[in-house]
């Protein structure tokens, strides 16, 4: 490592308004899976879930603290501010998940059956999430790009809108694999080539930004990521139109929710849950293009 006659240390790593959003992240991280493991508990898929955010969350954090503050990142072979950006969003999405999940599923008012100390240690862990969920989103409220300022791409609030696209496009297969009957027409597979689609090359965009590999392509990156934006929002109206009619209409699903279907159970819920996170993506999408077509990349920051 070349040395650059600075010193050692980064303060403002820790010092400043992005740093001191990221010791809170660290404190309300490890205070929240502390709490649930120690007393509050956690069960079946939903509370695996939840730790899983709030440990990994912690361990990316406590990495990126770490490499600010001794300058290790310099020797990474990737764009630190795309990564650092792209982290930021997805912890905020990911935890204010698991900060409507977890006491959702496991906070009650009353004592019984699980008695009133394992209640209140739940009911903590409640209220810490919440603020990991608010110290993420300071994070990307500080560091997001400002008019005029050359920023990281995943900076850029189309470089957000990608990651938040993957993100629902994690809910819509988690759905789709709950019992959606979505092999019962072409149409509605049709449907989920489109998702699937949309999504790896999403995440190709995002990580040939976070490793800063984007120069070293033989076509434009900026161009192809607005054409690519552009296609995934026609093939997303196209599985915003054709769903809904293949799922919904009388002469292909059920207009209303059987009655006979259980609670948790039911494929006509995960077809429901399918269709409005279909047209909050292709929102997203029609957002994005919208944005991308007035920045510029920069894949070295």
């Amino acid at each position: 490592m070349e040395s650059t006659g600075g010193p050692y240390l980064n303060t403002a790593a820790v010092t400043s308004p992005v740093g001191i959003a990221r010791l809170l992240q660290m404190t309300f991280g490890c205070t929240t899976f502390s709490l649930v493991a120690h007393q509050g508990g956690f069960s079946a898929a939903y509370g695996t879930f939840c730790m899983f955010v709030w440990t990994f969350c912690f361990a990316v954090t406590v990495f990126i603290i770490a490499c600010e503050f001794t300058h290790l990142h310099s020797c990474l072979s990737i764009s630190w501010g795309n990564f650092t950006a792209a982290f930021a969003m997805l912890a905020t999405l990911m935890s204010v998940t698991a900060a409507v999940i977890y006491p959702l599923y496991f906070v009650q008012l009353g004592c019984y059956p699980i008695g009133c100390e394992v209640r209140d240690f739940r009911i903590a862990a409640s209220v810490f999430a919440g603020l990991l969920f608010i110290t993420y989103a300071t994070e990307v409220f500080l560091t997001r790009a400002k008019p005029g300022q050359v920023t990281s791409y995943m900076a850029t609030v189309s470089g957000l809108l990608k990651i938040v696209q993957a993100f629902v496009a994690c809910i819509i297969f988690g759905a789709l694999v709950n019992d959606s009957q979505y092999d019962k027409y072409v149409a509605t597979q049709w449907c989920v080539a489109v998702y699937s689609f949309c999504f790896v090359v999403t995440v190709v965009v995002v990580a040939f930004s976070v490793t800063g590999k984007t120069a070293l392509l033989w076509f434009p990156f900026e161009r192809a990521v607005v054409i690519y934006t552009l296609g995934a929002v026609l093939l997303y109206v196209s599985a915003a139109v054709i769903w809904p009619v293949f799922c919904f209409d009388s002469k292909y699903g059920s207009p209303r929710r059987p009655g006979t279907c259980d609670k948790g159970r039911c494929p006509w819920d995960s077809q429901l849950v399918i269709a409005i996170f279909t047209y909050i993506n292709l929102l997203l999408y029609a957002v994005d293009l919208a944005y991308s077509q007035r920045i510029r990349f920069v894949s070295h920051l």
